[in-house]
């Protein structure tokens, strides 16, 4: 049973570092009008959503934001080591010449973001794509870096960082938790 070990983000923290890296991407895309986001399943989406939010406040534009789902891409899943769970994808728009911005909540290994990467690739070809995550754990195994981070939580290999947010029914929160 996982017990917490610490309590690194509460509401306050989630809110301004997403305000931050709304900021850092409007610095970056100083052109909005092929900026969309895409946020990977579950709480990239959520992420995803309060950024497009956050940079609607911040001038004006309104971004499309897009939903991945990466199980069917996800090299565990190939290997028959985990039986698939497969929700919706849904990016309603041309991702092609557009500047993407992937969003997820933890940056691990690198792997999920590869997945996404071969995902996005086969909706159409953007003209860039960038990362951000709320999280930057390290460990990583493949050569993937984000363009913009929350929070670098340095951490053991046997500890799981987990984000809880309250479109998933929980209080907004970032946890180290380890093993009893």
């Amino acid at each position: 049973m996982p017990r917490i070990k610490s309590k690194i983000m509460d509401s306050r923290a989630i809110d301004q570092a997403l305000t931050r890296i709304a900021h850092e991407i409007l610095e970056r895309n100083k052109d909005t009008s092929s900026l969309a986001l895409v946020g990977l399943r579950t709480q990239g989406v959520y992420l995803a959503q309060r950024l497009a939010a956050k940079i609607k406040e911040l001038n004006g534009a309104e971004l499309k934001v897009g939903i991945m789902d990466i199980t069917l891409y996800r090299d565990d899943v190939r290997g028959g080591i985990l039986v698939p769970q497969v929700k919706e994808t849904l990016i309603d728009f041309d991702l092609d010449g557009k500047k993407v911005v992937l969003v997820d909540d933890v940056l691990f290994t690198g792997r999920s973001i590869r997945c996404a990467l071969d995902q996005l690739i086969d909706f159409g070809r953007p003209k860039e794509i960038q990362l951000a995550v709320l999280i930057d754990r390290g460990h990583r195994e493949l050569p993937i870096r984000a363009d913009y981070v929350g929070k670098n939580i340095p951490t053991a290999a046997g500890e799981q960082v987990v984000v809880r947010l309250k479109e998933g029914g929980g209080p907004d929160e970032v946890v180290i938790e380890e093993e009893d």
